[in-house]
This record gives C-alpha cells, structure tokens and sequence, in this order.
C-alpha cells in the first residue's frame, strides 16, 4: 500500500471492519447454514432485504444495543418474514440464537484481525469511521473495543446522510480538517465506498471480498488514486 501524500484516513465500518470484505447477507447465510436453516439463496435475500427495510422504517434497535443485540433483532425479523412465507418453524428462539450467535462471534474474530491493522495505523494518521447504521454505531464500536480508534465517527442514522451519497464521505474529510487528496478512504463497498470517496478527490482501498452482486471487470482507467486489497492486513504492505 503507497501512502505516499496520505495524511488522514476514514474507514467505513460494516463489512469492513467485521467481516474481511464479505457482504453481510454472506455472513448471515452462512450463519443459517451452521445453525441447519436451510432455504433457497433467492428466499433469503428476499428475507434479508425486508429485514433492512423493516429495521429502517422501525425503530427497534436502539443507541446501546451491540452488535448481538442488534443481530438478535435482525435476525428475528428474517426468520419472522421466513416462517411467515412457509419454512414451519424458522423463527424458534433457537434458530435465532444461533444464527445471532454465529454472526457475532464472527464479526469478533474479524475485528481482533483490524485492530491489528489500526494499531499500527492509528500511530501515524488521525482517522475517522462513516457507516451506514442504525444509529447504534457507536455502542457497537465500545463492544468491540473500536471506539479509541475513531475520535470522529459519522453515521447515517445520525447525520442524515446515506451511502452513496458522497456528502457522508465529505463530513468524513471536514472532520479530519485535511484536503480530500490526502485522505485514504477504506470500504467494501465499490458503489457505496470507493466511487463516492474518488468523487471528492480522495485516495480508496477497497478490501474486495463476496460482494451482494458481481460487477463486471473494473477497467484499469475506472478507478483512480485506488488499490484493490483482499485483506484488511495489506494496509500494512508497504
């Protein structure tokens, strides 16, 4: 990674933080997969759409519930969905802590993997977090031990700007008073993330794990002032 002119950098968080760039609905299925709640991929996005869309429109989670919490509830709301639509008993409180369960414990291991990484970088650029969330970033953060990193953390449900709109990304640069060129945007997302942070000028790694769809191939000329990583642990290969 050339960090040559980088002087700040803003991460976002969901998927890429707590997943190594895996879409979450591919850490949920999985999720499904362990705890034996087995239905048509198709079902399941359906399933997971109307979660989101639920959790938008509803205000069920809450500023201090953690990532379990909100898993539990978000799961809960899938399952519901699920057994509504005919799969006999998925939303048993046992599926529910399992998959919520699985979806922690997974997001923990991925987080001890990005301290590493923030660690060391945090010992030499001031950083921020912008996420799209549900307005419980921050008690997520704190659990997971996050929160030192990011004296700025700008969320969507709190500001009232969402992904891709590049203004969450430019309150994201204003906080750390530096020009958007010398800033190291790092995401999952390429529409949500990379594109919207290039549009300000801004220096992108997108960490390119199982994405919600396939793009077609990237032309070398698309991205500019970017690098493709496979792991959050190749900000640290100078």
């Amino acid at each position: 990674m050339d960090y040559t002119g980088i002087k700040g950098i803003i991460f976002d968080y969901g998927g890429t933080l707590d997943s190594r760039g895996d879409h979450w609905s591919e850490v949920i299925r999985r999720g499904y997969e362990a705890a034996g709640v087995l239905i048509d991929r198709t079902l399941f996005r359906e399933a997971y759409v109307y979660a989101e869309r639920y959790l938008a429109r509803n205000p069920i989670v809450v500023p201090d519930d953690n990532f379990h919490r909100l898993m539990t509830k978000k799961i809960t709301v899938e399952l519901s969905w699920l057994q509504d639509h005919g799969i006999n008993n998925a939303a048993s409180a046992e599926n529910i802590s399992k998959i919520a369960g699985y979806c922690y414990d997974s997001a923990r291991v991925c987080v001890r993997e990005a301290i590493s990484v923030l660690d060391v970088l945090s010992r030499d650029y001031p950083m921020a977090l912008v996420s799209n969330f549900y307005g419980n970033v921050n008690a997520v953060l704190s659990d997971f031990g996050l929160l030192k990193y990011f004296p700025t953390v700008i969320e969507s449900a709190v500001v009232g700007v969402r992904k891709p709109d590049p203004e969450i990304f430019n309150l994201g640069v204003k906080a750390l008073g530096l020009p958007a060129t010398d800033i190291l945007v790092v995401g999952d997302s390429l529409d949500k993330d990379i594109l919207p942070a290039q549009s300000l000028g801004c220096h992108t790694a997108w960490l390119k794990g199982m994405q919600w769809d396939e793009k077609p191939q990237i032309k070398a000329n698309t991205l500019v002032n970017s690098t493709i990583i496979s792991n959050i642990t190749d900000l640290l290969t100078r």
